[in-house]
């Protein structure tokens, strides 16, 4: 380090390492040195190289594996494709969910665990986008996706008692072929245009630990409403995305 140079040293360390992860000097899934290492390249004690890659991790830079080191995290992001995710066509070809059709076409393996079902509470927002009250009682299913066996994401879909009915949408876990939305036009109910709002927070603790988040990593929350041909609404997911992990990638035709 310079005499002009006033970063404290583990802070010098880690814009080292930042500058390497951004060049791709150290490219994506690359093992970062050893804290031993580290201390014996800069000079300095093992605990401010550890300082220094706490940093990186609060950034959203690296992770930690235990037991195997710190690794560069990976940039190629699990892309949410909104232009056709919820296509009729795409679903009855593969009779799998949009997820599954995502995952596999980007060269991964999906997972999906359908956790509850069962009565709830409508949510203040959910309640406004469903034309309920708020409290009225809905059909609430937790889903939780992976991706590679990685957590990926959690959605939470509402459906209103006269929509759900007694079909499997109010009773079962696994819902077969088609899955959700072949489901909802078993009863009547075809998907023709989705609103989807979204929005960036930091992850709350039971999403730290459900999704396997690191240090420093949002969420991404995205409220989606499905409505039909008469236009009106007859479900809403909240899904909650690790922000490392996913993208959203959106097409759609411009307004005169």
């Amino acid at each position: 380090m310079t005499d002009s140079d006033k970063r404290l040293p583990s802070r010098r360390i880690a814009d080292d390492l930042r500058t390497s992860i951004e060049s791709g000097e150290l490219e994506s899934g690359a093992k970062l040195p050893s804290e031993r290492d580290l201390a014996a390249r800069y000079g300095t004690a093992r605990n401010t190289a550890r300082e220094a890659i706490s940093i990186l991790q609060t950034e959203g830079l690296v992770v930690a594996q235990h037991g195997r080191g710190v690794f560069v995290r990976p940039r190629t992001p699990l892309m949410r494709l909104g232009s056709n995710r919820y296509s009729r066509q795409l679903r009855n070809e593969t009779g799998l969910s949009p997820f599954r059709i995502e995952v596999t076409k980007q060269g991964r393996t999906p997972k999906t665990e359908c956790r509850s079902v069962g009565p709830a509470p409508a949510p203040a927002d959910v309640a406004d986008r469903l034309g309920l009250a708020v409290g009225d009682s809905v059909v609430r299913r937790e889903n939780w996706y992976y991706a590679d066996d990685e957590p990926v994401q959690v959605g939470v879909t509402y459906i209103p008692l006269n929509v759900a009915g007694t079909s499997p949408l109010a009773t079962e876990k696994t819902l077969g072929k088609g899955s959700l939305y072949a489901r909802f036009e078993d009863v009547g109910y075809v998907i023709t245009r989705i609103r989807e709002e979204i929005s960036a927070r930091m992850p709350s603790p039971d999403e730290v630990t459900g999704l396997a988040m690191p240090p420093g990593v949002p969420v991404i929350d995205v409220l989606h409403t499905s409505y039909d041909a008469n236009h009106q609404p007859f479900e809403v997911t909240r899904f909650v995305m690790r922000g490392d992990l996913n993208g959203l990638d959106y097409e759609m035709p411009v307004e005169d």
